[in-house]
């Protein structure tokens, strides 16, 4: 077809831009589609690059692109994650963890079957037991064990996510584009056709003009192309996520001490706190509202936190939402481009990673003429992707804690209606994989198995409903107490031989 996408052009670089490059030039390859594909990003605008978390998924995305995963944690200086370490949310003094591995998925015959973790409810246990990884982050160990050769052989057969240093991950990614062109510079307006509306000329400052087909905004915040130039539109999520400036700072690691291998939120007066360990320093930050905190104060409450001074990177005032419409004519966006929500279940980064597939899979095969049908549909479908995440990181807030004005803002006013109603749907049944619509080609969602050690932790699961649902086949919940009891300690036995996180990574 005549307006296939023969040449795509990113604007912006970064963790976005970057995988944009490298995910969708390997699949045109695998495809045996003839695609060009140019960078433009300028070496003048700088990142901040004080830690992020993702999922799982984004070690797929490594082996996909044919990436050693030791050369990646040595080059970015990136560490292992297991999961997400809550503090302080259910109320001050109680701490929850949330493994990401799936207990389930060696279960022969589980299917979508949530039962282990409903018999874990039902038997008073917390549902993070089930998990290898609850093992390992609790030790702060690797999920490797050494060989007979000196080379490392996995104790897990899970898959596990990234503690990484985003700035230095573009950088890394960018290494790896041999077959991409690159342009330092910046974009200064675009040249659109007068009948289509479609993006032709992306104008340089420099007085450079790139010819494309097809343009994805991979700017950030400042949304260069779908904000400036072609009027995604917003929706909002300040009603539900109250927590709106975000104040990045480093901490140093002690050279002596074990690396965590947990992302650590711990909620505070007015929002709450992260710190993401890499190889070199935590990456932290406070998230809140300056409805209920000024710069200064939330300054002054980190240094009593953590009874030292810090040095603030920035302060970001942060909108809270998505685009009504990420892709518009020829241009789409990602990343932070296309929406950004609080950075506590590590959505950012897993989020970008599964539009590409789903752009790759479903609308960028060869052939594809991109016209309003498929961004109509793509965007509904991603819409929906982010409209999930608001409502799984809302779910957090559903708490025990009215200990300030914040916290009893967010009881009164903050929970959404679609939280509501999940909540009111599982007091009548144990969440489960039908609760949950798949739009997304299969790949990688928020569906029950997330769920289930936030609602545990917080408090939000009766345990009467687990056993009344338990005692309904007890067939199966002799089945769930054998392999329950039996994982943990095959899991425990493994961990045993598991190698120190500190030590695998010195060893790269």
């Amino acid at each position: 077809m005549s307006n296939a996408i023969r040449h795509l052009v990113i604007v912006g670089g970064g963790t976005a831009g970057w995988l944009a490059a490298l995910m969708l030039r390997r699949s045109a390859n695998d495809f045996g589609h003839d695609l060009a594909v140019t960078v433009v990003e300028s070496s003048r605008i700088p990142t901040i690059g004080v830690g992020e978390g993702t999922t799982a998924v984004f070690k797929a995305v490594l082996a996909h692109l044919g990436i050693d995963e030791a050369e990646f944690l040595r080059e970015t200086r990136g560490t292992i994650k297991y999961g997400i370490r809550h503090k302080d949310w259910r109320r001050p003094g109680v701490t929850y963890d949330g493994p990401i591995d799936d207990p389930h998925a060696l279960v022969q015959g589980a299917g979508g079957s949530e039962f282990l973790n409903v018999y874990s409810v039902a038997a008073g246990r917390p549902v993070s037991r089930l998990h290898m990884f609850d093992i390992l982050m609790k030790a702060d160990l690797s999920p490797f064990q050494t060989d007979n050769s000196g080379g490392f052989t996995p104790v897990s057969p899970y898959h596990h996510a990234y503690h990484i240093d985003a700035a230095a991950v573009g950088r890394f990614l960018r290494s790896k584009a041999t077959d991409i062109d690159v342009v330092d510079a910046v974009v200064e307006g675009v040249e659109r056709n007068a009948e289509s509306g479609n993006i032709e000329i992306l104008r340089l400052e420099d007085g450079g003009r790139i010819a494309g087909d097809f343009f994805l905004d991979c700017t950030g915040f400042r949304r260069q192309l779908i904000g400036k130039e072609m009027d995604g539109g917003w929706v909002s999520y300040a009603d539900e996520l109250p927590v709106n400036r975000a104040m990045p700072f480093w901490l140093d690691i002690d050279d002596n001490a074990e690396i965590p291998t947990y992302t650590l939120a711990w909620a505070r007066d007015a929002g709450w706190m992260w710190q993401i360990p890499t190889q070199d320093r935590l990456g932290c930050g406070y998230v809140y509202s300056d409805q209920f905190l000024s710069p200064d104060d939330a300054k002054a409450e980190i240094e009593t936190a953590l009874q030292r001074s810090i040095e603030v990177r920035a302060d970001i005032r942060m909108s809270v939402g998505r685009l009504a419409r990420p892709w518009v004519k020829n241009c789409l966006a990602l990343g932070l481009s296309a929406g950004f929500l609080e950075p506590l279940e590590a959505t950012s980064i897993h989020g970008t990673v599964v539009q590409l597939l789903v752009l790759a899979e479903d609308y960028m095969k060869p052939g594809f003429a991109p016209g309003p049908d498929a961004a109509d549909a793509y965007n509904q479908r991603i819409g929906r992707q982010i409209d999930d995440f608001r409502t799984f990181i809302n779910t957090h807030y559903v708490t025990e804690r009215d200990d300030t004005p914040f916290w009893r803002h967010v009881r009164e006013s903050c929970i959404h209606p679609e939280t509501r109603e999940r909540l009111s749907t599982w007091r009548d049944h144990m969440p489960k994989a039908e609760d949950f619509e798949r739009f997304l080609s299969g790949f990688a969602h928020v569906e029950a198995q997330l769920y289930y050690p936030v609602l545990d932790g917080l408090g939000l699961l009766d345990p009467t409903v687990a056993r009344r649902e338990m005692d309904q086949s007890p067939r199966l919940k002799k089945k769930a107490r054998e392999i329950a009891d039996g994982m943990r300690g095959q899991f425990t036995e493994a961990a045993r031989r598991a190698v120190g996180h500190r030590s695998y990574l010195s060893r790269l």
